[in-house]
C-alpha cells in the first residue's frame, strides 16, 4: 500500500467559532483561536515564511472574519504570502483560479466551522482530488486543519453528537470525510468539551478505527500517514478499538447504553508518538527509531 509522501497537522481548535458549541458548554464568542506555537510550526513545515499558504474557509460560517483573523496570525510569524480562498459552495470548486492556485501552494489550511459544510463542498470536487494527488506524491506538501478542518481530515468523520449523550446507542453520527488519512477518526475541542464518550462510541462502532481526540492549542504532526507526533500544549486522546472483547452496541436499542471491554487509551503530550501501523506509543522520537 502506497503511503502518501506529504505531511497533515491537525489541530483541536479553541474557544473559537470551530465546529458548533453544543448546549451544555459556554464558550467564549471571539475570533483569537490562532495558536501561534502550532502556527509557527505549520510555517516551519511549509518551509518558511516566503512559502505560498492558501487558507481554506469553506467550514465556517464567517468566512470572511475568519480570513482576516489568519492573515493577520500568519502575517505575525512573518509569512508574506498568505491567501484566502472563499469556497462557499460547490460551483466555487469550480473557479479556474482556485483550481490554478491549489496546483501551486506550498500549504492548505482548512478553518474551523462544520466539518459537514467541508466534506459536501469539497468532497469530490477537482481541488479535493487535486489535494489527494499532491499529498499523496509530493514530499513538501502541508495540509493543516483546526476543529472541523481537523475532523474532516479522516475517511470516517463525526458529523453530530452531543457529548452529554454520548455512549447511547446512536447518538453520534458518522459520514465519509475527504479521506486524507485512513482508518482514524477524530474528534476536536476533546478535552475542553469532555467529548471522550462521543469519540468511544464511534471507534466502538468501528472497531478497524484508531479515535483521536485532539485538546485545544494542541493538535499532531503526520508524517507517511502512520507516525504522529503531539505538537502544542494540551494532550492528545488515543482510543484503540482494536481489541474489543466485547460491547453490546449491535444488539442493544438505539437511545440505550453501550457497554465495551478492553478499550485501550493512550495520552499524548508534547513530543510524544504514535505509530498507527504497529498500534504503539513512543515516549519520543529516539525510541521510534529503535
Amino acid at each position: 500500500m502506497e503511503l502518501p509522501k506529504g505531511k497533515l497537522i491537525s489541530i483541536g481548535g479553541a474557544e473559537d467559532k470551530g465546529t458548533e458549541a453544543e448546549p451544555n458548554f459556554t464558550l467564549k464568542n471571539n475570533l483569537n483561536f490562532f495558536e501561534l506555537q502550532i502556527l509557527q510550526r505549520i510555517v516551519l513545515e511549509t518551509g518558511g515564511g516566503e512559502k505560498h499558504i492558501e487558507v481554506i474557509t469553506t467550514a465556517s460560517s464567517i468566512p470572511e472574519e475568519v480570513g482576516e483573523g489568519y492573515l493577520k496570525a500568519f502575517g505575525k510569524l512573518g509569512c508574506k504570502n498568505v491567501q484566502i480562498m472563499h469556497i462557499k459552495k460547490r460551483e466555487d470548486t469550480q473557479n479556474p483560479e482556485f483550481i490554478e492556485r491549489i496546483k501551486t501552494c506550498d500549504t492548505v489550511m482548512l478553518t474551523g466551522g462544520n466539518q459537514l459544510r467541508l466534506s459536501t463542498i469539497i468532497g469530490g470536487t477537482e481541488i479535493h482530488k487535486i489535494l489527494m494527488h499532491r499529498y499523496m506524491e509530493e514530499e513538501k506538501m502541508l495540509i493543516a486543519g483546526t476543529s472541523a478542518g481537523a475532523m474532516a481530515m479522516s475517511n470516517t468523520m463525526i458529523y453530530q453528537g452531543s457529548s452529554s449523550e454520548a455512549l447511547l446507542k446512536g447518538e453520534v453520527k458518522l459520514t465519509t470525510g475527504l479521506g486524507l488519512i485512513k482508518d482514524v477518526i477524530i474528534d476536536t475541542h476533546f478535552v475542553k468539551r469532555g467529548r471522550f464518550g462521543r469519540l468511544a462510541e464511534a471507534v466502538a462502532s468501528n472497531p478497524s478505527c484508531i479515535g483521536i481526540g485532539l485538546g485545544e492549542d494542541t493538535g499532531l504532526l503526520i508524517t507517511e500517514g502512520t507516525l504522529m507526533e503531539a505538537i502544542g500544549s494540551g494532550l492528545v486522546i488515543i482510543i484503540d478499538g482494536h481489541n474489543i472483547k466485547y460491547t453490546n452496541i449491535a444488539d442493544v436499542q438505539y437511545g440505550s447504553p453501550i457497554s465495551i471491554e478492553n478499550l485501550v487509551v493512550h495520552v499524548m503530550a508534547k513530543g510524544n508518538h504514535f505509530d498507527l501501523k504497529q498500534h504503539r506509543f513512543f515516549e519520543d522520537v529516539i525510541n521510534v527509531s529503535k
